[in-house]
């Protein structure tokens, strides 16, 4: 029997080369260690369904991603809310060994406003249909990007039940990464481990670690405070929390005159040679004409349009001369007591810390199980596709995923957008500017800058898209970066340490489920403005 001849995959086209690794990878995988997995080969309907509730009125549609022959769940209209539910055979639970939770997702046409996250499902009450899925239906854990205005997190949110108030409450990671901002398929990963750790995963990299019990990582802590303020206690009357009080004993100064004004005219200022004092700044247009449809009795007494006096362009100016201001040096403004030390300074008052009724502690997180995976967002963009969806009880089995299923397709469209960018004549992100910006967003993510994220991350999103600004961009940072230290080393005067008194010894902080002064004496500021001998500009207002 003759040999075979062999085929040299380099022969062959890449789609069908992407096609041949999807094939096997889906044989490869279907035996592998997943507890729930999606691709969408198939049609979503019959076994995906869409919610019926009012609202949700976005369609959703099972079709190809761009460029590639593997298929996803498609949102196909801007501006619309989308809720589609698949029910699992079995519910899973996440808290018996690692869990991990894993999907793609691709932003064809980018994401201005709007949300691309799933939310893994707890079992509902009695009754609950697939169809009735919207923003209420519990869920245990809700994962992915979310991006609008000054949002731009890849959100992970634990839903939690008090074990002694049986109240459930939404726990947000603390500081999550940001979104990518490109048009690529990019994979989320969440591994959930017995030690109480959880790792967010952007296409396989380490982009966020947390402690599901630290306070330093959720919003609010898991864990409640052991104490929390005194709800009964009230500040006494004569409790003072003034730092700084007004000199009783000061006495305004005899030759403190509060009513000299800011401003005074200029006495030693001389009228510009060739000033035209008998010329108007506007004139009428000589070449305008009354339209031929005006009535004097309906429309009025018809007036030419004012134009700009061509005499007055060549001339220092036209019209009466006024002396120009200038700041009066006798300018003192309102007289105010200077401050000094309260003597009765107590310091900021705060209620007595009690013990916290509803205080529990925890090994390990109860986290709920997940009975379905849903999609419930609202978006203005369309193109949003999601696929390869995955739940698996250890890492391995979601690094193999990407690997086979994801890996490939963003390996083709990375270099299609080189490509693309290179015949349109945009400049590509060097190897050396590729590290800068993963280094920018890592910097944007610190902590401590959270307040200036949305800020430096505009700057860098613009600095990707045009990579021939890397430099300014990244001297933009550093200015913002060192400006931030700055105030915060050599910020505004501040007053001397302020002593916080409370009327017990516990010194605990108590819980605060939401984003967060001292009273105080303020000088009055006022701006004063320079003006110089320079003659008044014109108005160049016109009457038609």
């Amino acid at each position: 029997m003759g040999e075979g001849k062999r085929v040299s995959l380099s022969l062959l086209p890449l789609s069908v080369v992407f096609a041949l690794i999807i094939s096997l990878a889906s044989l490869q995988l279907g035996a592998s260690d997943s507890i729930f997995y999606e691709s969408f080969d198939d049609n979503f309907e019959g076994r995906w369904v869409v919610s019926e509730k009012e609202g949700y009125t976005g369609v959703w549609k099972h079709t190809k991603s761009d460029g590639h022959e593997d298929h996803g769940l498609l949102v196909s209209e801007k501006a619309k809310k989308y809720a589609i539910v698949k029910e699992l055979d079995e519910a899973v639970s996440l808290k018996d060994g690692t869990a991990v939770l894993q999907f793609e997702v691709r932003l064809q046409n980018g994401l201005e406003c709007g949300g691309a996250y799933l939310k893994y499902l707890r079992p509902q009450a009695a009754g609950w249909a697939s169809k009735e899925f919207d923003n209420e239906s519990p869920y245990s854990i809700m994962f992915g990007p979310d991006k609008c205005g000054s949002t731009n997190k890849v959100h992970f949110i634990l839903k939690h039940k008090n074990p002694k108030t049986g109240e459930y409450i939404e726990h947000h990671l603390k500081y999550p990464p940001s979104v990518p901002s490109d048009k690529l398929s990019h994979v989320y990963t969440a591994i959930l481990k017995l030690d109480n750790e959880v790792l967010i995963l952007i296409d396989g990299e380490e982009k966020k670690k947390a402690n599901f019990l630290s306070s330093e990582d959720f919003e609010p802590p898991i864990i409640p405070s052991q104490t929390i303020p005194d709800p009964d206690d009230k500040k006494p009357e004569d409790w003072d929390e003034r730092a700084k009080i007004p000199d009783p004993n000061a006495v305004k100064p005899d030759d403190w005159d509060e009513d000299a004004p800011m401003e005074i005219e200029d006495e030693e200022a001389v009228k510009p040679e060739g000033w035209l004092d008998d010329e108007p700044e506007e004139i009428e247009d000589p070449e305008a004409s009354k339209p031929e449809d005006w009535d004097d009795e309906e429309d009025g007494e018809w007036e030419a349009p004012k134009i700009d006096n061509q005499k007055c362009e060549i001339a220092p100016g036209c019209g009466e001369w006024k002396r120009p201001m200038k700041r009066n040096p006798a300018y003192k403004g309102k007289w105010h007591a200077p401050l000094i030390d309260n003597p009765n300074y107590k310091g900021i008052w705060k209620p007595q810390q009690i013990p916290n009724p509803d205080y529990f502690e925890l090994d390990h997180p109860d986290i709920e199980p997940v009975a379905a995976i849903g999609i419930e967002i609202w978006t203005m963009q369309d193109g949003i596709l999601f696929d390869n969806i995955l739940i698996a009880s250890d890492e391995k089995t979601a690094e193999s995923y990407r690997v086979t299923t994801w890996k490939p397709k963003f390996e083709v469209e990375k270099e299609k957008q080189k490509a693309e960018d290179a015949a349109a004549g945009v400049d590509v992100l060097s190897g050396f500017q590729h590290k800068i910006f993963e280094l920018l967003y890592k910097i944007a993510d610190v902590s401590f800058l959270n307040a200036y994220k949305p800020k430096l991350l505009d700057l860098i999103e613009k600095g990707e898209k045009q990579p021939n600004l890397t430099i300014g961009i990244l001297a933009s940072i550093v200015i913002v970066f060192f400006s931030i230290i700055f105030k915060m080393v050599f910020g505004a005067k501040k007053p001397k340490p302020v002593k916080v008194t409370e009327q017990t010894n516990n010194t605990a902080v108590a819980e605060t489920p939401n984003d967060q002064g001292s009273s105080g004496e303020k000088e009055e500021e006022e701006n004063e403005k320079e003006v110089t001998n320079v003659p008044r500009k014109r108005s160049t207002r016109r009457e038609n």
